[in-house]
């Protein structure tokens, strides 16, 4: 066994561990271990044989283990129609990265239309702990953050941010104020490496430097180099373009930033940013160029824009159960690729005229989506940088493609895991296929059946089989729902005001 390969069961391990609420010393005591010997396996330090692994997946499903916390479950009865229309509400990433840049201000921060969804509510428990006053509007429509003088690091719930990844954006507004600290390891979902070194390399010019120890990151900033600062990503991330960001805001100079995200979230970050007086040029394109502030102190609200991903959740939703759908407050300049690879498998819709979301800025449309024969396909479906295909919109392609007459590829080249994940769709009748850990081929039409399942550890997969469960004949359970709560909020309900019958229970 490789040291990839154990690092890559290890994050298995332990976010199949994290998504059950299961502590670190309640599967070691399991497993007749101590918990130093867990933490080598889930860093992947320590080797396993199958019969280990085979033990560990055993000891992990164990029901007679009781979660930290109650686990939610959804019985999804089908086959579904929907019927109606549903508001897209505001993007799950641009919430984590707005909250993450509210550290930029010593002001205070108004975030409006933040979604209540697992994922915020991590990065506001780490927040808080660190001293962050986060105060709710009593209709919970408005959320203030009010940064202290001075971050409390040494306090910060360490388990609440090894559930984020999001985390690592921390480290764009912390350089500016401490000289020294650590972060956790970040968690999130399960879908391969995601190596942080792209992150380290944009920081350093800002003099950030990095050691990576014991699942802790521990930084350290020395003096940044003078003048016009010209950074160029060796990957066009999203949450490393938003990183610096950040760091480039409070930097009072000029930087470039180039081969630079434009996808969604990062530009509200920009907008966030430009409402704080930060002077940011280019948004929307692939080179930005930030003249940042000395300190930022000032009194803001901003609203984050709707989110393009629950919009192709929606839209799946109504092809896998050929429903005539309306899905209002759509992005359409985040979706443009999406509809037209669907329509060129079939999919009959309409949009309505372009209005302006509640930023200003980003282009709403309605989409209705008609019921369609679809057929395969022409060529591969893959994600690329915006304005491509979305990384995050690649996996309902799977949902849609096993509706669709023919053979359909789907090359998920950014992820080594998630194609994977994907294959529970056999579960419930599709006909899938793994190529390699990144190539995934779907035969469709699908007669889609009912069936028992746990929530793989990746948000959209497990998304998927709540939507092609819709589709299936009879009762189906799915287990364990906590990775669709990080990403959605109160879907099983607002799905059942479409006409769904999805029931939610406990343990």
């Amino acid at each position: 066994m490789t040291q990839n390969s154990s690092e890559s069961l290890g994050r298995l391990i332990r976010d199949a561990r994290m998504q059950r609420g299961l502590s670190p010393e309640q599967v070691a005591q399991a497993l007749h271990l101590e918990p130093s010997d867990l933490r080598a396996i889930e860093t992947g330090a320590r080797e396993l044989d199958l019969a280990s692994l085979t033990n560990i997946a055993a000891t992990l499903q164990d029901p007679a283990l009781t979660p930290t916390a109650r686990t939610m479950h959804l019985r999804i009865k089908g086959p579904t129609k929907l019927a109606g229309s549903i508001d897209v509400r505001s993007s799950k990433n641009a919430a984590v990265a707005l909250l993450c840049a509210s550290l930029l201000n010593k002001g205070r921060t108004v975030l409006e239309g933040i979604a209540q969804i697992e994922e915020v509510n991590r990065i506001l428990e780490v927040l808080s702990s660190i001293g962050v006053k986060v105060t709710w509007s009593d209709d919970k429509s408005e959320l203030e953050l009010v940064r202290p003088e001075m971050l409390d690091l040494d306090a910060m719930d360490i388990e609440a941010a090894r559930r984020t990844r999001s985390v690592i954006m921390f480290l764009g507004p912390l350089l500016h104020l401490l000289p020294e600290f650590q972060l956790p390891y970040a968690g999130g979902c399960n879908l391969g490496t995601r190596t942080v070194t792209p992150h380290l390399q944009a920081l350093a010019p800002f003099g950030l430097d990095v050691q990576a120890t014991d699942g802790w990151y521990h930084a350290s900033v020395r003096e940044g180099h003078d003048g016009v600062r010209h950074i160029t990503l060796t990957e066009r991330g999203d949450t490393v373009t938003e990183n610096v960001l950040m760091a480039a805001a409070l930097h009072p100079g000029t930087t470039v930033i180039r081969n630079a995200s434009p996808n969604y979230m990062v530009q509200d970050v920009c907008f966030f940013l430009q409402a704080l007086g930060v002077q940011v040029e280019g948004v929307g394109s692939t080179t930005l160029t930030v003249t940042g502030l000395e300190e930022i102190s000032t009194d803001v609200r901003v609203a984050p824009s709707e989110d393009p991903i629950e919009a192709m959740s929606l839209i799946t939703a109504a092809v896998v159960t050929k429903s005539e759908l309306t899905i209002r407050r759509a992005p359409i300049e985040f979706l443009e690729i999406e509809l037209a690879i669907l329509g060129d498998m079939g999919l009959k819709y309409d949009l309505t005229p372009e209005y302006s979301a509640a930023n200003g800025k980003t282009r709403l449309v309605d989409i209705t989506v008609h019921p369609s024969e679809l057929h395969a396909a022409a060529d591969k479906i893959h994600p690329m940088p915006f304005p491509g295909l979305n990384i995050d919109n690649l996996p309902f392609f799977a949902v849609i493609a096993a509706e669709a007459e023919g053979r359909t590829l789907i090359h998920d080249w950014v992820y080594e895991n998630r194609a994977i994940h994907l294959l529970e769709l056999n579960k419930l009748g599709a006909n899938t296929q793994l190529l390699d850990p990144h190539r995934l081929v779907v035969n469709g039409p699908t007669r889609w059946r009912s069936q028992e399942l746990i929530c793989p550890p990746a948000l959209r997969p497990a998304v998927c089989l709540l939507l092609a469960s819709m589709a299936a004949r009879g009762i189906t359970v799915l287990r364990d729902v906590y990775v669709i709560n990080r990403g959605y909020e109160d879907l099983a309900n607002r799905l059942n005001k479409l006409g769904a019958d999805i029931q939610v229970f406990f343990d």
